[in-house]
């Protein structure tokens, strides 16, 4: 069937392939001093980065209903995908605006998938959306297996650097400083409500992707589908992409720069990781 996917720019896709899926991106965007700093396939990662490292006070804005609407325009078949509606508005502002231009639209159809994630899950949600789109299925049929499959695809991170969360009043600034004197990283997950939550910690880069691969296994990858996203630290992840290759050597492993507000997030040396189970 033919329809148009639309995800807001936490998905780390700007563009598809495969250009017989009509795609559009809408971005965050994160500001930094004056600075509004657009989350698209234009931004400069690494100077956005370095501008938020050396600033006392950030913050990043979604999309509004507006941004939406238009990105949705002269199409009568839509899925759009946000970032979980746990860290940001955007998933509420997606909803309003498929309700008033469904409204305005009569005949035509969205669907909304909070991705209850970030980074590689939402790009796991369009990977996913592009295969259906191949099969001649209704719309209420690929909304009905989207949802289903994400039951079966989980997101891991790993944090070199608490720096931004302590600006932001998300963890104490003690606590920030002592994580980068150690080399203490942080390892969390996805939570089945969309919460971002620590589960770990590791010292050093080599027992933090061994935590990573390890943690994996316990939501039972076995080597279907997964994306590395990484901030500023390319060389971590092809580690750890050969490290979930030695254990499943037929593994469907990809890497990728993160986007603006992912990195924003993660920070530099930050690693998210979204991987499909077993029973995708």
């Amino acid at each position: 069937m033919s329809f148009r996917i639309v995800s807001d720019s936490t998905s780390n896709v700007f563009s598809l392939l495969n250009q017989e899926v009509e795609f559009k991106s809408v971005p965050l965007k994160i500001r930094v001093n004056e600075t509004d700093y657009i989350d698209d396939e234009h931004l400069d990662v690494e100077k956005m980065v370095e501008a938020v490292e050396n600033s006392p006070t950030t913050s990043s804005s979604c999309p509004n209903v507006f941004d939406w609407k238009e990105a949705f325009a002269n199409a009568k078949e839509i899925f759009a995908i946000t970032i979980t509606s746990q860290l940001s508005g955007s998933y509420n502002s997606a909803v309003l605006a498929a309700n008033q231009y469904m409204e305005e639209n009569p005949g035509t159809k969205v669907h909304v998938i909070d991705s209850l994630m970030t980074g590689a899950g939402p790009h796991l949600i369009i990977d996913k959306l592009v295969e259906l789109s191949k099969m001649e299925l209704s719309f209420d049929t690929v909304t009905e297996k989207i949802e289903e499959y994400k039951k079966h695809i989980h997101l891991l991170f790993s944090l070199e650097s608490l720096q931004n969360l302590a600006k932001n009043g998300r963890v104490p600034l003690t606590v920030a400083k002592l994580a980068g004197f150690l080399s203490i990283r942080f390892i969390g997950k996805a939570s089945e409500e969309g919460k971002l939550t620590q589960i770990s910690i590791a010292r050093g880069e080599k027992k933090t992707l061994a935590s990573l691969v390890n943690e994996a296994i316990k939501m039972k990858y076995t080597g279907g589908k997964m994306w590395i996203g990484h901030c500023l630290n390319q060389p971590a992840a092809l580690k750890l992409k050969s490290l979930f290759e030695e254990k499943f050597p037929n593994s469907n492993i990809q890497i990728e720069t993160l986007c603006g507000l992912n990195s924003y997030y993660a920070e530099r040396g930050g690693l998210i990781i979204g991987f499909e189970d077993e029973e995708a």
